[in-house]
């Protein structure tokens, strides 16, 4: 099953996860590492269900610009009633379908992509020098009470992905299968990040699951 074809079977179910009480928390914090001013034009590359958009308007106001990528059209049709003011596009992150923007958010996405420091990078180049990328992604804890908790994240990623049934998914949490690509993709991305950019910033949420990183594309940033 493709991805848009999952996502849209399951868009109920994927809403009420992102909006899951508590996990608001980490939006706040992931817009505000943006360091948006009014004005700006920010790009959130998978937006779902729109959790994240309010967030942003927030911090760019009525002056600023929202626009919100994602494959899934069923997604978009939540994200325009959460953030009927936002600019939705249907489109891949992996090519994206708008030329700049003043900052870039992708929040549990890396992890999909094959090619995770390479579209990493492309973000760099949207945004150019001075602009800011944030990443809030999901992995394995190394928190010593995440850790014992690893399985049943193990099961939850791989139930939650378009390539995995229930039994897949369980299988994997026994076996301590499927969280080593979902790792090294996380890190590919986070790695390309720290590369390219300065001022970087990161925290930790959920026992050490998920992680924020951001920074800032320095001045003399070549393409």
């Amino acid at each position: 099953m493709s991805v848009p074809e999952f996502y849209g079977r399951y868009a109920d179910l994927y809403d009420r996860i992102a909006t899951f009480p508590g996990v608001g928390r980490w939006r706040r914090a992931a817009a505000d590492a943006l360091d948006l001013s009014a004005g700006d034009t920010v790009v959130e590359f998978g937006c779902g269900s729109g959790a994240n958009l309010p967030y942003l308007r927030e911090r760019v106001g009525d002056d600023g610009r929202v626009v919100g990528v994602d494959v899934t059209r069923p997604l978009l049709a939540r994200a325009s009633e959460r953030a009927p003011d936002a600019g939705l596009v249907v489109g891949d992150a992996v090519r994206p379908p708008v030329e700049r923007a003043d900052a870039v958010l992708a929040t549990f996405v890396c992890g999909m992509f094959a090619d995770p420091a390479r579209v990493v990078a492309d973000w760099c180049s949207l945004v150019g020098p001075g602009g800011r990328v944030a990443l809030m992604d999901a992995a394995t804890s190394t928190h010593p009470l995440g850790r014992s908790l690893n399985p049943a994240f193990r099961a939850f990623a791989r139930g939650t992905a378009p390539a995995d049934s229930p039994l897949e998914a369980a299988r994997a949490a026994i076996e301590g299968e499927g969280d080593t690509v979902l790792d090294e993709r996380v890190a590919a991305a986070r790695a390309a990040l720290v590369d390219r950019t300065e001022r970087r910033q990161f925290r930790r949420f959920g026992l050490g699951f998920v992680g924020l990183l951001s920074g800032r594309v320095p001045r003399d940033f070549s393409r």
